[in-house]
């Protein structure tokens, strides 16, 4: 008698990725574990897509760092309105922008960096800290920071107006992407020269899949180092700036991908 099951022969594959291959069936179906474990994945991104960003404790954890934080929020009210309306969520709020016209831009920072729930504010939550404490001693020295901005509702864009407003040279967007069915907790860095608003995603430099099965914080952490130090020395970003990181530096396994989510 034939097993029910049949199981692919390809199925061993699956020791080498998390993607859903050799699943076997079971009849002309699924087989019942597979079905199951898809549904918890799609369940798994779409409480991603609506969780809130916890910002006191992330605020909390950075002043813990010896961070200065800045508390502000897009011009979209809550997370429907972020999901419906994209624009919204690239333009801060009235409050948030008195908050920033308050703070003195004449001290041009080289950097300001943005922290963003995005598509993802698990991505943040658990990653955000640890990549950002790998980036602090391999920017050390002559490197001046503005108060890291921890922004609600908000997309990639918003970086622009924020680095705009802090006078800095530079802006670095921490933000949860777009969740996966394997990869509800996916954060991108996006780096942007001379912010302000009206820039393009062809103007940015991006470092996606930033969680420890896929690039690692310290070596996304390292491969940001590189690229904020070739964009303050050439003055450009984007398509004008290629990573070649890999080339001066030993190679590190990931499994590190380039997209434009969340923006």
């Amino acid at each position: 008698m034939s097993d029910a099951l049949t199981r692919n022969p390809w199925h061993t594959l699956r020791r080498h990725t998390p993607a859903r291959i050799g699943l076997g069936r079971a009849g002309v179906s699924q087989p019942t574990a597979a079905h199951l474990a898809f549904q918890l994945a799609h369940a798994q991104a779409r409480d991603a897509v609506h969780r809130e960003l916890d910002h006191e404790a992330l605020a909390a954890s950075l002043n813990e760092a010896g961070l200065e934080t800045l508390d502000l929020h897009s011009a979209a009210a809550d997370r429907a309105e972020y999901l419906q309306r994209p624009d919204l969520g690239r333009r801060l709020d009235d409050k948030s922008a008195v908050v920033l016209s308050a703070l003195d831009a004449e001290d041009q920072p080289d950097l300001a960096l943005i922290v963003a729930d995005g598509l993802s504010a698990l991505a943040i939550e658990r990653h955000a800290l640890a990549f950002i404490e790998a980036l602090r001693p391999l920017l050390a020295g002559d490197w001046r920071w503005s108060p890291v901005s921890i922004v609600r509702q908000a997309r990639v864009a918003i970086g622009d107006p924020i680095g705009h407003a802090l006078g800095a040279k530079l802006v670095v967007v921490l933000i949860g992407e777009r969740p996966g069915l394997s990869s509800p907790d996916s954060m991108g860095v996006y780096v942007t020269w001379a912010p302000r608003p009206g820039r393009t995603d062809a103007e940015r430099n991006c470092i996606s899949n930033v969680r420890p099965e896929g690039l690692a914080p310290e070596a996304a952490a390292a491969r940001l180092a590189w690229l904020l130090n070739e964009a303050r020395a050439r003055q450009v970003t984007g398509v004008a700036l290629k990573d070649e990181s890999a080339d001066a530096a030993p190679a590190v396994e990931t499994r590190g991908t380039f997209r434009l989510d969340g923006s």
